[in-house]
């Protein structure tokens, strides 16, 4: 006698899921909110959620992560349930496609390939990535980092550009290029300051960023983690500053904000020597 296969619980949730964002979409009794949504008016949350993700695992939150990631996941199943409506692609489509690409980027371990390090097989996947996209090596560098430029957050794009000029030859040959650009750089901002030309002061400023991005790549360092430490030891001091004052911080002088700041930041280096 044959016995249907136990529904997967996962595949249950992941079914009601999609249930639950079709019936808000339903133009008869759907949520007004949900029925008004295009592809471009939820990317801000696309790129909302994938942050919240990536701060709920820096802070090893693990409800806070499973949380976010099923936010994450709505946003997933949502432009899906538009695309669909649309006539455009499913949600299967989706997960069919991501599952194909794996199983042709790892070839070593799903083929006969071979990739036995982590470098080895970022090698091969830049390689499969490129060779799908139809990039060659007489492919311009230009159309390469323009891709960069459109898809990454500016810090990363930058980070990732510098990066792949400098496999392409397009760098100095020690460190200190790199310190020489960025003086000029700061130097050629704070002329453009002077001018009172804001398109060149912006222009100048982009300029200044993108020499310390290329600082920090040459030291190792990643620029974006280490603005969000920076953030994060900013809030921390007037986290303790705010617990320890009793008026409002615009009532007291610029000379004893620094007083505190300085004693807060005692205070926290006690406990957490990098604060």
């Amino acid at each position: 006698m044959y016995l249907a296969p136990t529904p997967s619980p996962i595949l249950h949730a992941l079914q009601e899921l999609i249930d639950v964002v079709a019936h808000l979409r339903d133009p008869a009794q759907g949520c007004p909110w949900d029925l008004a949504q295009t592809p471009e008016s939820l990317t801000p949350y696309v790129i909302e959620e994938a942050y919240e993700v990536v701060d709920a695992i820096r802070q090893n939150d693990v409800e806070a992560i499973a949380e976010e990631l099923g936010d994450l996941l709505l946003q997933v199943v949502l432009q899906s349930q538009i695309a669909q409506e649309a006539q455009q692609f499913t949600l299967g489509d989706v997960a069919t496609g991501i599952t194909n690409k794996l199983i042709r980027r790892h070839p070593h371990v799903f083929a006969d390939g071979e990739a036995d390090t982590p470098e080895a097989v970022r090698q091969q996947w830049d390689a499969i990535k490129a060779e799908e996209q139809g990039e060659t090596n007489s492919t311009l560098l230009s159309k390469k980092l323009g891709r960069y430029a459109r898809t990454l957050p500016p810090l990363m794009a930058g980070l990732k550009i510098g990066e792949k000029a400098s496999a392409s030859g397009l760098d100095w040959p020690n460190i200190s290029g790199a310190w020489e650009k960025f003086y000029e750089e700061l130097a050629e901002f704070q002329e453009a300051l002077l001018k009172g030309d804001v398109n060149q002061q912006q222009s100048e400023l982009g300029d200044l960023l993108f020499a310390v991005i290329n600082l920090a790549r040459w030291c190792h360092l990643h620029p974006v983690t280490a603005l969000q430490d920076s953030y994060g030891r900013f809030i921390r001091r007037l986290e303790v500053i705010e617990g320890a004052i009793a008026q409002p911080l615009e009532q007291y002088s610029l000379e004893e904000l620094d007083n505190f700041w300085q004693q807060a930041k005692a205070q926290l280096r006690q406990t957490d020597p990098n604060a």
